[in-house]
């Protein structure tokens, strides 16, 4: 398209539109295809363009904020939740426990229906997709309350890597907490994370998965969150941990910014009733 820029810092349409914080990416390429944004004074057809920053992009007619810096959040998912922002089966998601006045999050990576513990949300899909990347390295634990007898030494080979059903399963550092009768606990750690994992190669050995909790991704840990809640990461701990994973285009917080916020947020009224625009920043395309 004549007119949009190729300056070092530019990027795709549906990446800055989601940066200013309006919807996810794919919900962006929706907007652009049914000819709700414009670029330049240039309606747009195709989401195949680059833009930067002195671009003029509009949705509707009203001018594109500006990129929004990189937040991230600890949330405590319960079980019975699914990670997705909607169902079509009508279950309740992780969203419904999330406060009303948060800004539009996606989960990074996902934890099954039954599974509880740390999950992480940010506003920045693009650091999503980085940080669920098993080449960055960074490890999910978990607690496994298993049923069943526990053989150790099969335990220490998933340290190797396994093949199931014609899936490879990379390597798994797994060893035995505690023994309660035919209970046991376990360690888990994993750099992967495939749909069920751990359900399926402790099942391969023999064990019934009967409560699974993720204690931290990464640096990150569940702590003593409480269930259900969730508490937004400093953004001093966000550039310790981060580093070099940060988006090109993305910036953090000011330790200003992230004050006066937290401000606002203790000044808000106790007890306010989530129902009130519950979500709608999850779930709503311009």
């Amino acid at each position: 398209m004549a007119g949009a820029s190729k300056e070092p810092a530019s990027q795709r349409i549906a990446r800055r539109i989601a940066r200013a914080g309006v919807c996810s990416r794919r919900d962006a390429e929706r907007l652009i295809t049914a000819g709700r944004v414009v670029v330049n004074g240039v309606v747009l057809t195709t989401p195949a363009l680059n833009v930067g920053p002195s671009d003029i992009v509009t949705i509707d007619g009203t001018p594109l904020p500006a990129a929004q810096p990189v937040r991230l959040w600890r949330h405590h998912k319960r079980k019975g939740r699914i990670t997705a922002s909607r169902d079509p089966q009508g279950r309740p998601t992780v969203f419904d426990d999330l406060p009303p006045d948060m800004p539009r999050t996606i989960t990074i990576g996902r934890l099954d229906f039954n599974t509880e513990g740390l999950l992480l949300l940010t506003n920045d899909g693009a650091l999503a997709r980085t940080l669920e990347l098993p080449a960055t390295g960074w490890v999910r634990r978990y607690r496994v309350r298993v049923h069943g007898p526990v053989d150790e030494a099969a335990l220490a080979a998933l340290a190797k890597g396994k093949i199931l059903d014609g899936i490879r399963y990379g390597p798994v550092d797994a060893a035995l907490e505690r023994k309660t009768g035919s209970n046991a606990w376990l360690r888990v750690g994993l750099a992967e994370g495939k749909n069920r994992e751990l359900r399926k190669l402790l099942g391969h050995l023999g064990l019934e998965v009967t409560r699974l909790i993720r204690v931290s991704f990464g640096p990150f840990q569940l702590g003593r969150l409480a269930t259900g809640d969730c508490s937004e990461v400093p953004a001093k701990s966000l550039a310790e941990q981060l580093g070099g994973l940060l988006p090109g285009s993305a910036s953090l917080p000011t330790a200003t910014a992230a004050r006066a916020r937290a401000r606002e947020e203790a000044a808000q009224p106790a007890g306010r009733a989530k129902a009130r625009a519950r979500h709608a920043h999850h779930r709503r395309t311009p």
